[in-house]
């Protein structure tokens, strides 16, 4: 087993390193002014000229096929990446991505909405929670009725990141009432519709700068070309979506924390108390110790769920305990460097506060730790997977 990362993965690791402390980390003191005042962190025109800048680099498309542009650096660069990128609270991503769903599309489909996704000429979102059916799933109540060549969407979705912004959303329906209460899992489709098509979008105002929305469909009629992937297959799809994007809060949570331990460190190093630094300070010293341990155990839960998914094997059980140690772990992390920081800690001139709020949603989206919880305890009940197995 070769744990070390390769001479061209150290290279793009150093890069990113490069362009989050040259180009993010600078705008954070932007980024606090503009949320206190209402303000996006990063106007979208900034966004867009910061991703066209790491284009420059070769930065584009970091999980894209590359007959789409991408490229396709595989999931543990993925992780290696996010881990970099999440040193800074910037809302930044790297442009040329689309929702994994999106590749389900027919071709038309893929000219309309993936193509345009990737190429940064439309935004998309993806909805499938709604103000019943959160971690249950299946208990889902939005409907879409048949008329004619059209579908006829009704109900409300919530918590939907990017909802505001997004040009179209993907949609999760009931299609088949008697068969979805009958398994459970069948009976929902997967709809992509436009905003013009009449859905509408409502803020919904968080403890964080995560700014979810509702999504008012009311009598929303969608063709029948607009189906995605399967008819009564949605369900489907929409795990595979939230399965996909689990890992990588895992990896989200070791980026945040390595760059919170550091500023405890660092400052333990200029605080001085009764004469000396309180890094001389056992009191300080041991949670700056444990905080190292969890962030490197975090760091590979999250690099085996990335390579497992490199090899083509099923991450599920390996991602659940990565999202569910890393978030936690940045909890923790977080309560000890505001502590570690004092009164600092807690005003805004600094931003532990910021991220104290934001990593605590991290336990709650794509599964909360009591779902994350029940899963893996049932693939060990049910020995899906055994206890010491490696593979």
């Amino acid at each position: 087993m070769n744990l070390n990362l390769t001479d061209e993965q150290k290279m793009i690791q150093s890069t990113i390193r490069r362009f989050v402390e040259n180009e993010l980390i600078p705008l954070e003191n932007d980024v606090l002014r503009n949320e206190r005042e209402g303000k996006p962190g990063v106007s979208p025109e900034k966004l867009r000229e910061l991703q066209l800048k790491a284009k420059e680099f070769g930065f584009w498309g970091i999980n894209t096929p590359e007959e789409y542009g991408g490229a396709d650096l595989g999931q543990v660069m993925m992780a290696i990446v996010t881990m970099e990128v999440s040193k800074t609270f910037v809302p930044f991503k790297f442009g040329g991505t689309a929702d994994n769903i999106l590749y389900y599309g027919n071709e038309e489909q893929k000219k309309k909405y993936l193509i345009p996704t990737i190429n940064g000429d439309k935004k998309s979102c993806f909805a499938m929670t709604e103000p019943d059916a959160g971690s249950d799933t299946r208990n889902l109540k939005m409907t879409a009725v048949k008329d004619g060549n059209e579908w006829v969407l009704n109900g409300e979705k919530t918590f939907i990141t990017g909802g505001n912004e997004a040009d179209f959303t993907m949609v999760i329906a009931i299609t088949d009432k008697e068969l979805y209460q009958k398994t459970g899992r069948n009976g929902a489709t997967c709809f992509i519709v436009d905003r013009d098509m009449g859905w509408k979008s409502e803020y919904i105002d968080t403890m964080g700068e995560w700014g979810p929305a509702a999504l008012i469909f009311d009598n929303v009629r969608v063709p029948e070309e607009n189906i995605l992937g399967e008819i009564n297959g949605g369900y489907n799809l929409g795990l595979e979506w939230i399965g996909f994007a689990r890992w990588l809060v895992g990896a989200r949570a070791v980026g945040a924390g390595e760059r919170l331990l550091k500023m405890a460190i660092d400052y333990s190093k200029e605080r001085h108390t009764f004469g000396k630094p309180i890094s001389e300070r056992q009191a300080i010293q041991w949670p700056i110790a444990d905080s190292a341990v969890e962030l490197e155990a975090a760091k590979w839960l999250v690099l085996n769920a990335a390579f497992r998914l490199d090899e083509g094997e099923d991450n599920r059980h390996v991602a659940s305990i990565a999202k569910l140690y890393g978030s936690n772990m940045v909890n923790r992390v977080v309560d000890r460097v505001l502590q570690i920081h004092g009164g600092m800690g807690y005003t805004r001139e600094l931003p532990i506060e910021r991220w104290y709020r934001e990593v605590r949603l991290w336990r709650i989206y794509d599964g909360t730790d009591e779902i994350l919880r029940m899963v893996i305890a049932r693939n060990l009940l049910k020995e899906n997977v055994r206890v010491g197995q490696l593979n």
